[in-house]
């Protein structure tokens, strides 16, 4: 079967704990795993978290998290339920599959 997995996060952290997860427990190659903004905005997410809340704050003005983060998983198993539950734990929104 394959299918494309798509979740939102809004926290980079998060997306990326859930990359590392679906590489080393599922065994997807990380080239068929993407993390990029959700929307137009250069974004790291809504929320900061790990690193991104340890960097210094934007200059006024400016706004450094400006939308969630779309991590998209290209899938070629028999049952993506695993990496489904992998995102959701994680606390992504709007998990699909097409």
């Amino acid at each position: 079967m394959k299918a494309t997995i798509t979740g939102d996060f809004d926290t980079r952290r998060d997306a990326e704990l859930v990359v590392e997860r679906v590489v080393q427990e599922f065994g997807i190659p990380r080239s068929d795993v993407f993390v990029e903004p959700a929307g137009s905005a250069n974004s790291a997410g809504t929320r900061s978290a790990g690193a991104d809340a340890k960097t210094a704050p934007a200059p006024e003005g400016q706004q450094k998290l400006e939308g969630a983060l779309k991590m998209s998983v290209d899938f070629h198993g028999d049952d993506p339920q695993g990496i489904i539950a992998a995102m959701s734990s994680a606390g992504a929104k709007n998990v699909r599959t097409k």
